[in-house]
């Protein structure tokens, strides 16, 4: 069996695409708002926070964001185009929620003006973050669904048929 058909092949089920579409939506969503409000959210927002070469990564991460978000809420190449995103969350979760954690600038990455710092503070203001990885773990072992592209490019029936494995 060809990895790609391995990548794509799903036995979840149709309900998954309400997960899908929660996810793609929002890094859909989030992708376009970097080039719509660069100083808020792209370019500035990245310069603020300490993200090297912020001129070069936001919009780096903006298409990511865009062209990954479109497909999982197509769900095609589910599991694969759910990494990319999840690195994307690993960096802003060590770039803006570890610095609330901890109290002070992390590796860089500055602190922002809250009212308060600690776990109670991270845990607030990271729950879309938290829940953006939770949601990608959870579509690269589960992958698209019945109700996905990957599920029409390799069908379930096919793609477990015993008789094509032997």
């Amino acid at each position: 069996m060809n990895p790609l058909t391995r990548i794509a092949m799903t036995r979840a089920p149709a309900s998954v695409v309400i997960v899908r579409l929660l996810v793609g939506a929002v890094f859909l969503s989030e992708g376009i708002q970097k080039f719509l409000f660069p100083d808020a959210d792209g370019v500035g927002r990245f310069g603020r926070i300490g993200i090297p070469a912020p001129e070069i990564l936001a919009p780096f991460v903006a298409v990511t964001e865009i062209v990954c978000g479109a497909m999982i809420v197509a769900g095609l190449l589910t599991r694969l185009v759910s990494v990319p995103l999840l690195v994307v969350m690993c960096v802003a979760i060590v770039s803006t929620k570890l610095p609330v954690l901890l109290g002070h600038t992390v590796w860089g990455f500055s602190l922002p003006k809250l009212s308060q710092y600690g776990f109670w503070s991270m845990a607030h203001e990271g729950r879309a973050d938290f829940s953006m990885f939770m949601c990608l773990a959870f579509l690269i072992v589960a992958g698209g669904g019945r109700w996905s592209a990957d599920a029409i490019l390799v069908p379930c029936e096919t793609a477990f048929d015993s008789r094509k494995a032997a």
